[in-house]
């Protein structure tokens, strides 16, 4: 209660008490005087509760305020408690006033608008590889006569990928790799050098394309695209460099998508997929090294090649700790590479022993003349359970030599060729491949507990075991047969996955090649190798 509140109270009292003591007047005067006091405290009374109103509005006030105040002081330490949660979660990315998204997924830059339409990211991926080789019998005889060991930049690509307006996806990469493998696959005559694949391994543009996604039908995906590119033909191709279990892959998939197929491959066709099928084909043309000129000199007036491709692929079976994969593949070379000058036109199957320390090639066909065509048809299988995954594929080589260059050899009869391969992986640290619709083939690993010396995390660790075969015999001891080699490799690896950007695979090959010196010669050619490689690879 006020101060003013308790002062009326006493005088009010006073009041009451003079009128009990005071002396007795007249009748008239002390009725007189007795209504006056009377009004005066009715008055005091009326002042009183007023005051008394006042003070309780201003108590209610007061309190309003203090709940105010707590309310405040709560939501404030709320905020901080989601604050100090959402510290914890990933960022995806500051918003520059421009509207701009700027994230590292993966550790890849990537910048985005605000709306995820439009994106733009550097991609790149470094394979360093050093080895050596023990390859017997190193005599005159043997050809080659050794395989030296060294190292080679297998890889060394750089570029952006991205896309606009949602649907339209691009890349431009470009490969500075194969400081081993030679560079164009060609001499400075045009001839292709002793030991190098023909349009093989390049340095140069690996990716240039635009793909248009837009389209859904049936349920599924669908990319429309052309221009350079990895063709997705075969399940071995389908897995990125980054992911396959060995430093290199199987030489009969290698010799196979090297006819119309492959990396570098200029291309323009389309691919539909769901979760569980896989369908595409694509009309193909030379790859991004080669040189097309009507001149005599630059090289030898070659032309372009053209042919195509189609697969068909998928997951039927699949749960939470399982898959299996089956496909079936087929590539025609339609109109082979043309020399313009004197008319000939020719094919060379051949691949390195499935490491790219040394470009020397053990099994080769040599220039195959007259060829009219080609096709290759091929199966692919894969299963995966847990941390276990098994992979296989096999191919059958058809080559016409039927073209009318007006060359030896005439009529020949055409040329049948085959080779495949079996694998299987364990990630030892638990971890598993999983599938890719996209592409119809199985992803790398990501490691539970990269590499930290903070947090004690060792990466993930893999143990695999390949065996591949190459036949490139046909027709032997006549003079029309091709001895071309038959090449057997027993590969075994070990991968540590140190990051998701990071990995070394060390890899033990024992290959055996056995080869005339001619279709129609009985003198063994063969020979043996050994070889333990290194590889430091970084991708982002």
């Amino acid at each position: 209660m006020g101060a003013t509140r308790f002062g009326a109270i006493t005088i009010g009292l006073g009041l009451a008490g003079a009128l009990a003591t005071s002396p007795a007047h007249s009748e008239s005067g002390s009725d007189a005087e007795i209504a006056l006091l009377k009004q005066q405290l009715k008055m005091l009374e009326q002042k009183i509760d007023k005051l008394q109103k006042q003070s309780d509005a201003n108590a209610a006030t007061a309190a309003a305020a203090n709940a105010h105040a707590k309310a405040a002081d709560a939501k404030a330490a709320d905020a901080k408690t989601v604050a100090n949660a959402n510290a914890a979660l990933p960022v995806k990315g500051p918003v520059a006033a421009s509207g701009v998204v700027v994230s590292m997924p993966n550790n890849r830059p990537t910048i985005c608008t605000a709306d995820d339409q439009n994106c733009i990211a550097i991609t790149g991926r470094i394979h360093y590889d050093v080895g050596g080789y023990r390859y017997r019998p190193d005599t005159a005889a043997t050809t080659p006569q050794k395989l030296d060991n060294g190292e080679n930049l297998r890889r060394a690509r750089i570029g952006i990928t991205g896309k606009f307006l949602s649907d339209w996806n691009f890349a431009l990469i470009y490969d500075f790799g194969g400081s081993s493998d030679g560079f164009g696959g060609t001499g400075a005559a045009g001839a292709a050098p002793v030991g190098f694949l023909p349009g093989g391994q390049t340095s140069g543009v690996e990716n240039a394309y635009l793909s248009y996604t837009g389209f859904k039908p049936f349920g599924g995906k669908m990319a429309i695209e052309g221009g350079v590119m990895d063709l997705l033909w075969t399940m071995d191709e389908s897995t990125s460099s980054n992911d396959i279990l060995f430093m290199e892959r199987a030489s009969a998939g290698i010799i196979a998508q090297n006819i119309a197929a492959g990396d570098f491959r200029s291309a323009f066709g389309s691919r539909w997929w769901n979760d569980q099928l896989w369908v595409g084909g694509y009309v193909t043309g030379p790859t991004s090294g080669s040189i097309h000129s009507a001149s005599s000199v630059i090289p030898a007036g070659t032309s372009e090649q053209y042919g195509g491709v189609v697969r068909a692929a998928g997951n039927p079976i699949n749960g939470k700790d399982y898959s299996v994969h089956i496909g079936a593949d087929a590539e025609w070379l339609i109109q082979p590479p043309r020399n313009l000058v004197t008319q000939a036109q020719t094919l060379t199957l051949s691949d390195r022993p499935e490491l790219r320390i040394d470009p020397t090639t053990l099994i080769s066909t040599g220039a195959i003349a007259n060829v009219s065509g080609a096709q290759v048809y091929g199966v692919e299988a894969a299963a995966t359970y847990g941390s276990f995954i098994a992979q296989g594929e096999y191919y059958w080589f058809n080559i016409d030599r039927t073209a009318n260059t007006g060359l030896p050899p005439f009529g020949a009869p055409s040329l049948k060729f085959d080779g495949g391969y079996a694998q299987v992986g364990y990630v030892l640290t638990g971890e598993t491949h999983a599938y890719n619709p996209a592409t119809a083939s199985y992803g790398g690993i990501k490691p539970a507990n990269p590499v930290s010396f903070a947090g004690g995390g060792w990466g993930a660790w893999e143990i695999a075991g390949r065996v591949s075969q190459m036949n490139l015999n046909d027709q032997l001891a006549t003079a029309a047969g091709i001895a071309g080699g038959r090449q057997t490799v027993y590969t075994a690896a070990l991968n540590w996955y140190v990051t998701g950007n990071v990995r070394f695979m060390l890899d033990y090959l024992h290959g055996t090649i056995s080869k005339q010196a001619s279709a129609i010669s009985t003198v063994d050619a063969g020979s043996k190798f050994d070889a333990v490689a290194l590889r430091t690879q970084v991708a982002w």
